[in-house]
This record gives C-alpha cells, structure tokens and sequence, in this order.
C-alpha cells in the first residue's frame, strides 16, 4: 500500500483511511455531508496527490498526444488545460485526463491514481518517435482548493493574478513561500476553486498555510466520498464507473471533446461510425421518484420488467436529498423524462432521466 506525503496529516486530523487505487487515502474526516456541503458553499481542501503526473515534451510531443487522446491539443494555447480521454485501437477510453499545455513543445498529463503504469506503459508503447518522457507521480503532491470561497482563502497565500485566470487555464507562483507552484483553475467538484501541484518537501507546508488561512472561511479537510458526492452531482465521469476500455467517449456522451476534424488517432473510424450511426448504449443522469439510493451495477428496467441497462455510479444526493446516479441504458430508453426502474433489494424504484447536472 501506498502512501501520500500527507497522510500522517490525514491520520492527525482523524480521518477515516481507506484502500483506494492502492493508496491509503482518506475517505472523510468530519462527515460527507459536512465536507459536501463545505465545498458547495465556501472552501474544502483535497489532498489528491495520488493522481499520476507525466512530463511529454519534444517536437513530436503534440503529435503523440494528439494520436492517443480525442480532443484536439492544437487549439490549446501556453497556460490553458483541456479535458480529454486516451484512447485504444477500438476507441475505448484508457483513462481520461487532463492535458496542459506549459509551453511549445512542453505538456503536462495528469492521469488517475488506479491507471499511471498502464497509461505510462500505453503512451510509451505509442512513442515512436522519441518524445521526451518522464513520470512525475512519486515526485508530486497535488491539492485541491475547492469551493466559492477558495480564491479568497489562496489571495491571501499568493501574489498570483487570480482574478484573471480563466476555468481550465493555469500559471505559476509562490503560494506559501513555496515558488513555481502551478495554479491551476480546475477541479472534479463544479464549485470552483484551484488545484495546485508542489513538490513532496513543501506539501506540509502548504497544506497546513491553506487551513489555516482557510478558518475565516471556515475550510474543512476534505475525502473522498465528498469528493465523489460532489463530482456525481455535476455528472461528471469517474474512470472505472462511467469509463473503462470497452466503452467509448461517444456512447459515455463526451462527443465534445471527442474532435474528428483533428486528422488521424486511435479508435477514429469506430468513433465515427458510432456517432453516425449510433451505439448500443447511452449514458443517461436519472432521479428517483420513489425513496431509495441507487449504487454501482444496480440493473435498470423498463415498464414491462425488461432489463435495459446498468447503474455505474449512484448516491443519495446531500443537496437534492434523492437518490441520483448515472447509467448505461439501451439509446431508446435516453430520452429526459422516460421513466426507468431501478432494481434496489430486490424491488424496482420508478425512476426517470434528466438533464444534467443534477444541481
């Protein structure tokens, strides 16, 4: 089992630990749905250095990515971030992942903890043309700043220009005496904030700067279950659940940032043929209608009791206070407003689809 640099922090702060991607991470400190509610309303921090770093950079650096990845890396400019998935020979999603463009020739890839040596080994195998690579993971902590009043509570730990930095772009500054920090507008919860990454000797440092200067704001230490109650309610895809190498970006409904007119990639005449003419799944965002929590392979039916799909994440919504979840379902059954059924021990809970985000 692996081990954060913070979790000796996470251990003090009296954390539940749990085995997540082989790491020993914390799952909550003071409840789900305080931290929930913390992030959606003013400021939580999230240790997520479990999440892989790579370094990709060389003249052929563009190309590579832009053959393994669905969205096009040539629209990004220096200093903005892309979301994207990596992509197999049958267009099924490898990982998604964020893309940075640091400068000209020089990308960041941040990949999911449970994925980094099968992505390492992945891009490596489809680097034929010598692109400088290196894998950062071990070296990088990573903290999410998340929330409304997270700005407010970084303002006050940076001379960085914060107001000016747009969503899914980036720069760097000194953030608690800690220089060449990389800032950056994004995060997995749709409440806002930043994500910063630091080398491991300055993580407590920083971690213990943003709670302290976070009490005004009343900041809490954040795990993650919030962390998945807060993606789930902006319907956000969580690799395992929603994505996996058998599905793809279309039938997953990540069409925008699946881009045909970038030239060739991995998957391409696959994806295209699905997008003209259709797969045999859809992901759909549904809420209960009856009392009950959906979770993960819970099957869904039709009115007739026929079975039509499968639940890949769910949760008892802590602002909504339903049950939400997300679900691979025939394509005929995607429509907002059909009712489904959620089979939940054993009874089927009428259901219906809805746009999302849930909130």
């Amino acid at each position: 089992m692996k081990k954060t640099i913070l979790y000796q922090e996470h251990v003090n702060l009296g954390a539940k630990i749990v085995d997540f991607a082989g790491f020993e991470m914390p799952v909550q400190y003071s409840g789900i749905k305080n931290e929930h509610f913390a992030v959606r309303e003013r400021v939580g921090l999230f240790d997520v250095s479990h999440m892989g770093e790579f370094s990709l950079k060389g003249e052929k650096a563009l190309a590579l990515i832009q053959k393994i990845t669905s969205n096009d890396v040539s629209k990004l400019e220096n200093g903005s971030v892309q979301y994207s998935t990596l992509l197999n020979e049958n267009g099924g999603v490898v990982d998604d992942l964020l893309v940075y463009k640091i400068k000209e020739n020089d990308y960041f890839l941040v990949v999911n903890a449970s994925n980094i040596d099968k992505d390492w080994a992945w891009i490596s195998k489809n680097n034929t043309e010598s692109v400088e690579m290196k894998n950062l993971s071990d070296e990088l902590c990573l903290l999410a700043l998340q929330g409304p009043k997270a700005i407010e509570v970084l303002k006050k730990l940076t001379s960085a220009d914060l107001d000016s930095l747009k969503y899914y772009h980036f720069t760097f500054g000194t953030v608690a005496g800690t220089d060449n920090v990389l800032i950056s507008n994004t995060g997995y919860t749709g409440a806002g904030g930043f994500e910063l990454y630091i080398p491991n000797e300055q993580a407590q440092k920083l971690w213990t700067a943003l709670l302290k200067e976070g009490e005004a704001q009343e900041i809490l230490p954040c795990g993650l279950a919030a962390r998945d109650t807060l993606r789930l309610e902006k319907g956000f895809c969580l690799y395992g659940n929603e994505l996996n190498d058998s599905t793809t970006p279309i039938e997953a409904g990540l069409n925008w940032i699946t881009k045909f007119d970038k030239g060739d990639f991995l998957g391409k005449e696959i994806l295209v043929k699905q997008k003209t003419e259709g797969s045999s799944k859809k992901l759909v965002g549904f809420e209960l209608i009856d009392r009950g929590i959906p979770r993960h392979e819970y099957k869904v039916f039709d009115s007739q009791d026929n079975e039509i799909g499968t639940v890949t994440s769910g949760t008892m919504s802590p602002i909504k206070k339903i049950g939400i979840g997300l679900a691979y379902v025939k394509p005929e059954f995607s429509k907002i407003g059909t009712e489904i059924f959620i089979e939940v021990r054993d009874k089927k809970l009428k259901s219906k689809v809805v746009k999302m985000p849930f909130v």
